[in-house]
């Protein structure tokens, strides 16, 4: 059986009105559980990867539900830790045309927020794991998860894990005192592999592709390869770099596309995807991820294979609702094989 994947951060609940109520118009909400790490765990675990997600979880009613949700894809949820007093919350409205969707963040005091340095063993925790995941989330919440992710970092470089983050750039997160520029090259530093949209490395690091504009509807791929040698520049045992490439063409249309740099060799995806009716594209980042790290696993030097099955994973994703990308390998696979088709089976 091969080792195991970890990934750390927080999971929420997650309001949604139905369909694509606004706020003002719902009477109730749909409620599922979500998040950046939690969300790749889920995609690891549906491609038959061993994967443990870890996090701080209030020890109440809600805390139990989450885990349960969880175990229900097969995400290992034996190292996450109980305490706080309550569980994150998001809202989310819905977007549909030419309308974005809007995040509401009600998550002041979360379980994880409160982590403190020493909660979790990581040394127990990376036994039998080869790879650790994070995300810029994590470090944005509170000062006490930037320094519980730097202890995870740490611990997982002594014990020669991989590890790889998404930058994922959260302006309406980074309130606690300081700037994303104060705290993620430290947390960075520690990374093999890392992601991120066409907008977060600017953000991040102020690392600009040139002659872009992400709101004109069109990503060109190779502008995107100055970001990657850049950042590889910038980090030296960053070896693995890639960026998701979207053309918001409306809320509900985009095209999908995305690149990888891996050990100075820079590959374009061998498709992009025009996808017209968009079901749920929250996690589509989170999807890419997912596919990246099975692909990068599993397909040894065939880095062009890897990247394509990212980019066809998280296609997939947008046709289906929730932060979770519900689909196997066969049917990445056959994305990947140039069916689109969407024809039933039977």
């Amino acid at each position: 059986m091969s080792k195991k994947v970890v990934t750390f951060g927080e999971i929420m609940l997650r309001l949604s009105p139905p369909g694509y109520q606004r706020f003002g118009q719902a009477r109730s909400f749909d409620v599922i559980y979500g998040g950046g790490e939690s969300n790749v765990a889920v995609s690891l675990a549906n491609y038959g990867l061993p994967v443990d997600f870890v996090t701080r979880l209030p020890a109440n009613d809600l805390g139990d539900a989450c885990i349960q949700f969880l175990r229900q894809y097969g995400v290992g949820t034996d190292q996450i830790v109980r305490g706080g007093d309550r569980l994150g919350i998001y809202f989310l409205e819905m977007g549909a045309m030419q309308r974005g969707s809007k995040v509401i963040y009600d998550r002041a005091n979360s379980a994880i927020a409160t982590i403190e340095p020493g909660m979790i063993d990581w040394q127990t925790v990376f036994t039998d794991a080869d790879w650790f995941h994070w995300t810029g989330i994590t470090p944005a919440i509170t000062a006490n998860t930037a320094a519980a992710c730097l202890e995870a970092v740490q611990v997982a470089k002594q014990m020669r894990l991989t590890v790889s983050c998404d930058l994922n750039y959260r302006k309406n997160l980074w309130k606690w005192g300081k700037k994303t520029a104060d705290v993620m090259p430290e947390l960075v530093s520690y990374c093999d592999v890392a992601i991120g949209n066409e907008e977060d490395a600017a953000k991040v690091f102020g690392i600009h592709a040139p002659e872009t504009d992400v709101t004109a509807g069109k990503v060109e791929a190779d502008k995107y390869r100055f970001v990657c040698e850049e950042l590889n520049k910038r980090f030296a045992d960053l070896k693995t770099i890639a960026i998701t490439l979207r053309g918001s063409i409306s809320a509900s249309h985009n095209e999908w596309s995305g690149v990888l740099w891996n050990d100075g060799q820079f590959y374009a995806g061998s498709q992009q995807y025009d996808i017209t009716h968009i079901v749920d594209r929250v996690g589509g980042g989170d999807s890419f991820m997912g596919g990246l790290i099975y692909g990068l696993r599993t397909f040894g030097e065939d880095s062009q294979r890897a990247l394509d099955f990212a980019i066809a994973a998280s296609c997939l994703k947008h046709s289906i609702f929730g932060d979770f990308n519900l689909v196997t390998v066969a049917e990445v696979e056959k994305l990947m094989g140039g069916d689109a088709s969407g024809r039933v089976s039977r």
